[in-house]
C-alpha cells in the first residue's frame, strides 16, 4: 500500500500553533494548489488543502512559514471524522506532513521568526538534514547571494 502525497502552493494564512494536553506541538495550515489547468475564461482555479504537521517540524513551521510563502510539503493523506455539536458526523480529509521545505527566502527580512527561513529540508525524522547545497565550513557564506551577476537558467533546469 502506499499513502503519499507532494504538494507546492502558497499559505493562505500563518499557521496556528497549539499544543496537545500532553504537550506535542502541532499546526495546521491551509496550502493553495493551482490546478494544472485553466477555466473556458482563462482563470486559474485552486485547490485549498489543509496540512497537519506535528512536534519540532511543527514549531519550526509555526517560526518561519507565512501567508503566501511558496511552500513544498510531503506527506501523506489522512481522513478522520468525528460528531459535532448538532449529531452530524462530519468527515476531515487532511495531508499529514513529515517533510517542508521552504521554497522561497524570508523577502522582507522583517516577517516573524526573526530572521531567514532555514535553507535546509525540515523534517520529523532529521534523516535528510544532510542533504543541503552547502558545507558545515561554508555555512557562514549565503549560497543564495548573487553578487548581483543574471543568473542562466534553461527551461529544461525547471522542474515544472
Amino acid at each position: 500500500m502506499l499513502n503519499r502525497v507532494i504538494l507546492i502552493g502558497r499559505l493562505t494564512k500563518d499557521p496556528e500553533l497549539r499544543y496537545t494536553p500532553a504537550g506535542v506541538a502541532v499546526t495546521q495550515f491551509t496550502m493553495a494548489v493551482d490546478r494544472p489547468f485553466t477555466t473556458q475564461g482563462g482563470e486559474r482555479e485552486a485547490d485549498f488543502i489543509p496540512v497537519v504537521t506535528w512536534r519540532q517540524l511543527a514549531e519550526t513551521c509555526a517560526n518561519y512559514l507565512r501567508k503566501g510563502r511558496l511552500t513544498a510539503v510531503e506527506g501523506r493523506i489522512q481522513v478522520r471524522n468525528y460528531e459535532n455539536n448538532e449529531g452530524k458526523r462530519v468527515y476531515v480529509t487532511e495531508v499529514i506532513a513529515d517533510n517542508v521545505r521552504f521554497l522561497e527566502s524570508n523577502r522582507d527580512g522583517g516577517s516573524g521568526g526573526g530572521g531567514q527561513a532555514p535553507r535546509e529540508e525540515t523534517s520529523n525524522g532529521g534523516g535528510n538534514r544532510g542533504n543541503n547545497n552547502y558545507s558545515r565550513n561554508n555555512s557562514n557564506q549565503d549560497p543564495f547571494s548573487d553578487d548581483g551577476k543574471p543568473i542562466d537558467i534553461s527551461d529544461d533546469d525547471l522542474p515544472f
